[in-house]
């Protein structure tokens, strides 16, 4: 069966190159062509419009950056007889308007974000959230197998969104700890590589603290999660928490911390460039 894949970004491009490599017919289609190219390397058919996807393939995977981007290649005419599968993070209200959406249109729609970022993706290795009719959830999910290392069926719509959510916040302020524990060390004189050695040895040990210290040490800023999508991350976390009347004290910290180095200018950095908005404190502070 041919799948179709939109959308092919930082993390969209792994991800639909490892479904090409584990063998499944994939039909690509990217707003910058030039995206496309290793896909077309890896055997898939490379589509000049959107429609040109759904044309050719029921089950459709879209990994884009916004709703914005979601509603430019969602057409309504398009949707009957397909089963749309969203693997972007958008806020859990706007997945149940795209679900209700889809459903009148005759569609079908899977929430499947994932957790984990440029790495995992490029390694097979992501951890993917599932939500939807359980029927077409056990269609797809054999679909995503390469993608990840595990998947999760966590309900009804917007379950998924809602637990991947709940991981970025404690992904988010685990990496800000981190990043300051690394500027605390600096500015008293501490060596960092020795606090990497000591995190490693003890119990907060983890891949993400081993892969962004680092990053760290090196003062390697490419991305992986960058500034500004961890940015819209924290605000869509702050907004669902105020739905539910939930406090996030935590979260309200890092999304100032990230909104200032997005001001600074680093909102491409990974998202480690928050060390930018606290070295500027430190030198306002002074």
């Amino acid at each position: 069966m041919t799948v179709g894949f939109v959308g092919l970004g930082v993390m969209g491009q792994p991800m639909a190159l490892n479904l090409a490599r584990a063998g499944t017919p994939l039909i690509v289609w990217n707003r910058s062509p030039e995206r496309c190219v290793p896909l077309a390397a890896a055997g898939a058919r490379v589509a000049t419009t959107v429609a040109e996807v759904f044309a050719a393939a029921r089950v459709v995977v879209l990994m884009l950056a916004d709703d914005a981007a979601v509603d430019a290649v969602l057409a309504p005419e398009l949707l009957a007889g397909h089963v749309i599968v969203s693997m972007g993070t958008t806020s859990p209200g706007t997945s149940r308007q795209l679900a209700a959406t889809i459903a009148a249109a005759g569609g079908a729609y899977v929430e499947a974000p994932v957790s984990g970022s440029r790495g995992p993706a490029e390694a097979g290795e992501l951890v993917l959230l599932l939500a939807g009719d359980p029927a077409i959830v056990d269609e797809v999910r054999p679909l995503l197998a390469p993608l990840g290392r595990a998947s999760f069926v966590c309900g009804a719509i917007p379950a998924a969104l809602t637990m991947k959510l709940a991981v970025n916040l404690f992904l988010i302020a685990s990496v800000t700890g981190l990043v300051e524990a690394f500027h605390f060390a600096a500015g008293n004189g501490a060596d960092r590589a020795t606090l990497a050695a000591v995190i490693e040895a003890g119990p907060l040990a983890s891949k993400v603290s081993a892969g962004k210290s680092r990053k760290l040490l090196a003062d390697d800023l490419s991305v992986q999660a960058g500034i500004a999508d961890v940015l819209k991350n924290t605000e869509l976390i702050a907004a669902a928490a105020r739905v539910a009347g939930v406090a996030s004290p935590v979260l309200d910290v890092c999304r100032a911390l990230f909104a200032e180095t997005l001001a600074l200018g680093h909102g491409g950095a990974d998202m480690i460039g928050v060390i930018r908005a606290l070295e500027q404190r430190g030198r306002s502070e002074r």
